[in-house]
């Protein structure tokens, strides 16, 4: 079965991510916590604070998808795309922008923390029970929605998933080996 990283291309204005979706089965494997003030692990007692933690990509990790024309293969993100996505993300006030199960924009909802995994044991992950790797995308989002809050108690949701546009490096490669060989081609043609 292929393999394709996806990647940012330099020159996409519209590479990147545009949203994050709360999502039953997210495809990275990893759901979230909800952190509220009366967990132990905040040491703090009273109302809860609404917070989603998890990851949103992790790096090398193969992801299954299938096709509408049926083809089955895997794709991956390296850690420099999960980077240069996450800060474009950012960068593009797109913070804001989240969804349910990929079908619908949803309101109230908003990452107010974003960082990189750089070093497993000390990472603030590691306080909430994560073990994941260096390069790992992490986010926490507040929710201020009723509806989808109840949705997160009631466990319908329970991880992150990406939405967002990026380049097939199979399929560039592909394309520059396709090139490649029509150059190869003309050259034997004009017996260069």
């Amino acid at each position: 079965m292929r393999i394709i990283e996806l990647i940012i291309e330099a020159e996409d204005e519209q590479g990147g991510i545009e949203a994050v979706s709360l999502v039953k089965s997210p495809a990275i494997e990893e759901n979230f916590i909800a952190l509220a003030k009366h967990e132990i692990e905040l040491k703090e007692i009273d109302t809860e604070k609404r917070i989603l933690m998890g990851a949103a990509l992790i790096p090398n990790k193969q992801i299954y998808r299938k096709n509408n024309k049926n083809e089955e293969y895997y794709i991956y993100f390296s850690s420099d795309t999960i980077r240069k996505a996450s800060e474009l993300f950012l960068m593009r006030s797109n913070q804001n922008n989240a969804t349910y199960e990929h079908e619908k924009k949803i309101q109230g909802l908003s990452v107010v923390e974003s960082w990189i995994i750089e070093d497993k044991q000390k990472d603030k992950s590691k306080l909430y029970g994560f073990d994941l790797p260096k390069g790992t995308w992490m986010i926490s989002m507040k929710v201020n929605n009723e509806e989808v809050w109840n949705d997160v108690k009631e466990g319908k949701v329970k991880g992150f998933s990406i939405e967002g546009y990026f380049a097939d490096k199979y399929e560039m490669s592909a394309e520059e080996n396709e090139a490649t060989e029509v150059i190869n081609e003309l050259k034997k043609l004009l017996g260069l």
